[in-house]
């Protein structure tokens, strides 16, 4: 598979801009898993030379009939895709998750309890319960 960034895919960092065409059945199978667990919007170009730019939500690998779901961006229903006609997968859309950790997310969630906590403490003081 190759990538237009011409270097491998690191784990841990985002896929956001590049782009992937798949040479081969299994490379096509990774193309979309990667694509799968992005937390943004993707393009697929196919082989016909229609492009598709949305969310994938689900994916089908059997050896007859593989596929892809995605929740099209300019259409209010979801597609469905067969792995043979994809050319190339480009992940266009926001990484929405890129950067973010379980440690950022708790301690977001615990000041906004201390702010709630001082804003309802700071009320009950103003109507005499306090």
């Amino acid at each position: 598979m190759t990538d237009t960034k011409n270097h491998a895919v690191a784990i841990s960092s985002s896929l956001e801009g590049r782009a992937f065409t798949p040479v081969s059945a299994s490379d096509t199978i990774e193309a979309v898993e990667l694509a799968f667990d992005y937390r943004g919007d993707v393009t697929l170009t196919l082989r016909s030379g229609e492009s598709i730019t949305g969310y994938i939500y689900n994916r089908h690998v059997s050896a007859a009939d593989s596929y892809l779901e995605l929740f099209p961006a300019d259409r209010p229903e979801a597609q469905r895709v067969p792995y043979a006609d994809i050319a190339t997968i480009a992940f266009t859309g926001e990484d929405t998750a890129n950067g973010k950790s379980w440690e950022n997310w708790v301690s977001k969630k615990e000041s906004e309890r201390q702010a709630e906590a001082a804003k309802l403490e700071a009320d009950a003081r103003t109507r005499g319960y306090l």
